[in-house]
């Protein structure tokens, strides 16, 4: 197997969206107040109105015009696994109790609305390096793997 020469890459590249097919149904004004309702509240990211095409069309900012979510209409769309963590994406989080409190925030959602699925939270113990994470996933196909990762000894 060849190494891979680090020299001809000269950053790091980095995931900047995530983008997936949704039924339009999804995506019309109802579907949308939804999901806005839910990410805004959960992750903390907004909808790019300008972006926003009645059940075409929806993207979510995380936090930097260049790091989104985008949510495309289609037939058929996009289908996962239905059990969690299944398919999923992950964010990560800089502090334990951000990921704290973003599952304190899906359980208070999921009083309100019954299609909130949390995966229980675990902690992976790697000896030098704690996994934090939870799967969270709200009418999306994928759900969203919350991590943080704790240095042990740091």
């Amino acid at each position: 197997m060849a190494t891979l020469d680090r020299t001809e890459f000269p950053g790091p590249n980095r995931i900047n969206h995530v983008a997936m097919s949704v039924p339009a149904d999804l995506l019309d004004e109802l579907g949308r107040a939804d999901l806005v309702a839910f990410f805004g509240e959960v992750f903390g990211w907004h909808e790019l109105p300008t972006m926003t095409a009645d059940r075409k069309r929806l993207i979510f900012s995380l936090f930097s015009y260049d790091r989104f979510l985008f949510l495309i209409a289609d037939d058929p769309p996009m289908a996962c696994p239905p059990e969690l963590p299944g398919d999923h994406f992950g964010v990560q989080v800089d502090h334990l109790d951000e990921l704290e409190t973003m599952v304190a925030r899906a359980e208070a959602f999921r009083e309100r609305d019954a299609r909130v699925e949390i995966h229980p939270y675990e902690v992976e113990d790697h000896g030098v390096l704690k996994l934090h994470n939870v799967y969270v996933r709200f009418l999306l196909p994928m759900s969203i793997e919350v991590q943080y990762f704790e240095l042990v000894g740091t």
